[in-house]
């Protein structure tokens, strides 16, 4: 067995491979640079679902970053545990080849209660007073004290939220170089998440991004350097390409115009009620699952969906299947954006309705992803300001709210979750091992099997 390091560099697309990005340039030009055909939804989860699988989302469940939980009647995203994700994953089939094969996993999705032998994972501590502190979850679970002891706290609000930075990706791949230094893993995968989060914000075509560009080459060149160290092979790639986007389609506004989406009040703010509304949606970037209590509904609710400014198709069960997508856990209609627009959550009608939530960094408690969190809100003149005061509060034990997220949907320039037009703008597969990759596109299907060949070959 040769050890392997899969790179995963989240927004990753052919056009960036250039001047601004040297390492990888010099790496795409000694082996090989492919474009990789992903799937739909083209959003993490099903895609890293999908890469450690070799299946659609059909068979392994992962029909968006989250969906409606049909036995609770909730919405969850972002759940963490590897047992909702169907199949037998990249490990499990080493492992069933030559059981001295082991596998590190530095935040890839699903990450909790797997069957890999390292993993590293987001894991904040809630406090009973409403704080949020960084940390990290791992497996084994003394590995969290080791890496806190020799990197410092994970830097889980350079992670996600207003605040992102390289900062959180070079945590992750200097964690990567600790667990292979250490333990020798045959197999391990890294997420660098860093570059897409300002594709979204900024938006693909910004030339800030040229910034961005070079942090995260920077640090995946120091992994593919380490790398050398040990002959291990490398595998570099994305899920997904960023597209600019201009429209925001309210979906769950339009149905709750409709007479079909319902809410319930908390004090100033309105809540979603799943279990009695007869249609509403769960918006994911340029996706949405539909989901619909009774059939006799389906067609009025297609029409006014692809009514909506901004709706490329929408697809009943049937056209699901073309797409790998007709699981039991999609919705009974899955909408799919233009590529200049992508959906919103928002379910209100009024932002003095909004929920307390809606501008707060807080990804399990809203319906939907909401790329805002990405942002403060440019009417706080002074933001940190606004923020270190909110800090000071905290810290003398006052219960207060970071509400500093904004709720104008059009301050997002990026997005994904369709198959971009161009092939460009869409996401990569590179290789050390240039004979080992295949002439054609690679199929995102066809990651799990090259991560194999690249090990046993």
């Amino acid at each position: 067995m040769r050890p392997t390091l899969v790179i995963l560099v989240a927004g990753l697309a052919s056009r960036h491979i250039g001047p601004h990005m040297p390492h990888l340039a010099a790496f795409a030009r000694a082996g090989a640079l492919r474009p990789l055909a992903t799937v739909t939804p083209a959003v993490t989860c099903p895609v890293q679902a999908t890469f450690m699988t070799g299946t659609l989302p059909r068979e392994h469940g992962i029909v968006a970053n989250g969906w409606l939980f049909r036995d609770l009647m909730e919405v969850w995203l972002w759940r963490q545990s590897n047992r909702l994700v169907e199949g037998e994953k990249v490990w499990e089939a080493g492992r069933r080849r030559d059981p001295a094969f082991t596998t590190a996993n530095l935040f890839w999705w699903y990450n909790m209660a797997a069957s890999h032998d390292i993993g590293v994972t987001p894991r904040p501590i809630y406090r009973a007073d409403g704080r949020k502190l960084p940390d990290c979850y791992t497996k084994p679970l003394e590995l969290r004290d080791e890496l806190t002891a020799r990197l410092g706290t994970f830097p889980l609000f350079g992670f996600w939220g207003p605040a992102t930075s390289i900062a959180s990706s070079r945590w992750i791949a200097d964690a990567a170089l600790h667990v292979r230094r250490t333990r020798a893993p045959t197999l391990t995968l890294v997420y660098l998440p860093h570059l897409d989060y300002d594709l979204q914000r900024l938006g693909p075509d910004d030339p800030r991004i040229a910034t961005s560009l070079r942090e995260v080459d920077a640090v995946a060149g120091d992994l593919i350097a380490d790398a050398a160290r040990d002959g291990a092979r490398v595998i570099v790639l994305s899920e997904y390409g960023v597209t600019p986007v201009t429209t925001p389609v309210h979906i769950n506004r339009a149905l709750r115009q409709a007479g079909l989406l319902r809410v319930r009040r908390e004090g100033d703010g309105e809540l979603l009620d799943p279990g009695q509304s007869d249609a509403f949606a769960v918006s994911d970037h340029q996706i949405a699952h539909v989901y619909v209590a009774t059939p006799a509904l389906i067609d009025d609710v297609r029409r006014i969906v692809a009514s909506l400014p901004g709706v490329e198709r929408v697809m009943d069960r049937a056209e699901q299947g073309a797409v790998g997508l007709d699981h039991a856990r999609s919705g009974e209609l899955v909408a799919l954006a233009r590529a200049a627009a992508w959906f919103t959550y928002c379910y209100w009608l009024d932002d003095r309705h909004a929920p307390d939530f809606a501008r707060l960094v807080e990804i399990h408690r809203k319906p939907g992803y909401d790329p805002l969190e990405l942002l403060v809100d440019p009417a706080i003149r002074f933001p940190k300001l606004a923020v270190g005061w909110r800090l000071a509060r905290r810290a003398l034990g006052f219960s207060t709210l970071m509400d500093i997220i904004p709720l104008d949907a059009t301050l997002i320039k990026g997005s994904h979750g369709r198959v971009t037009d161009a092939a460009a703008a869409g996401p990569v597969f590179l290789s050390s091992e240039g004979r080992l990759a295949p002439d054609a596109p690679v199929a995102a299907t066809a990651v799990k099997q090259l991560i194999l060949a690249h090990v046993f070959d």
